[in-house]
């Protein structure tokens, strides 16, 4: 293997492929369990930037290449030992980068599903979580390591963890650093499921089958309205919805569910 070779490697990649209206895209990065590097998280946030105007799109497929899904952020490689930066660096880039990602797999108008194996670890985690519906192997650990390592949770962890399995659990996960196994991690509600591993591809493309047939602008859109609601009124979040109806009445896919149920036939969706 080349030196360059090695070089593009060491700093992996995310790659994408088109299946059918589904995207598919891959953290690349098997020797280091797919940690991110910053090379990594632009690119993520380039694809999924790109996805979220792409109206050929109906879903998006997120997971890892090799036995681990993330390790969360390559803390080592993005610290070694270079130039300090200038204070407030954090503050300035991550926003942009790492949580980026986060914000816009939590709110793109795409269903999302992840699909889990080994270990997904700090950033990972909360990538997974950040997910609409995430499988998981059930072999496979969640854990939230920040204060372990000296510093505080970040990627969304502290608004994430609280919403999907309350604030005692949080705790544990945060204060503690406990891992959780994929089981329980379902039985929390902090995943949509756990599965023997010889079963995680055929119950994603099963998944990402039913939903990328789906009425995506009205997928998309009580997305958007379960997000709304997660810091609204009553008052506000049945507001937030009467305009999101307003727009998924005038789309082909409301004709044809009404047309569909007139008929007593399943409903055949383009998407649009």
């Amino acid at each position: 293997m080349s030196h360059d070779a090695d070089s593009a490697e060491a700093e992996g990649s995310v790659t994408t492929s088109r299946d059918g209206a589904v995207l598919r895209v891959t953290l690349d990065r098997p020797s280091r369990r797919n940690s991110l590097t910053h090379r990594m998280i632009d690119g993520f946030v380039d694809t999924l930037t790109d996805a979220a105007a792409d109206d050929s799109l109906r879903a998006i497929h997120i997971r890892g290449a090799g036995d681990d899904f993330c390790g969360g952020a390559d803390w080592v490689a993005t610290n070694n030992g270079g130039p300090r930066p200038r204070t407030g660096d954090l503050v300035r880039r991550i926003p942009h980068a790492a949580h980026r990602v986060i914000e816009l797999v939590h709110s793109i108008q795409l269903p999302v599903v992840c699909s889990v194996r080994g270990w997904a670890v700090g950033m990972g985690c909360n990538l997974a979580l950040s997910a609409d519906f995430t499988v998981a192997t059930t072999d496979a650990v969640f854990w939230e390591p920040f204060v372990d390592r000296g510093f505080s949770p970040d990627s969304g962890s502290t608004w994430l963890l609280p919403r999907l399995v309350g604030l005692a659990r949080a705790r544990r996960m945060l204060l503690l650093g406990e891992k959780v196994n994929a089981s329980d991690a379902a039985d929390w509600g902090l995943i949509h499921r756990a599965v023997d591993a010889g079963e995680l591809d055929k119950t994603v493309d099963e998944l990402l089958t039913r939903l990328s047939s789906g009425p995506t602008v009205a997928i998309g859109l009580a997305k958007q309205a379960l997000n709304f609601g997660q810091h609204a009124t009553l008052s506000q979040s049945l507001t937030q919805e009467l305009y999101n109806l307003e727009l998924s009445c005038r789309t082909s896919d409301f004709k044809e569910g009404l047309e569909a149920f007139r008929h007593r036939r399943d409903a055949k969706f383009q998407g649009r």
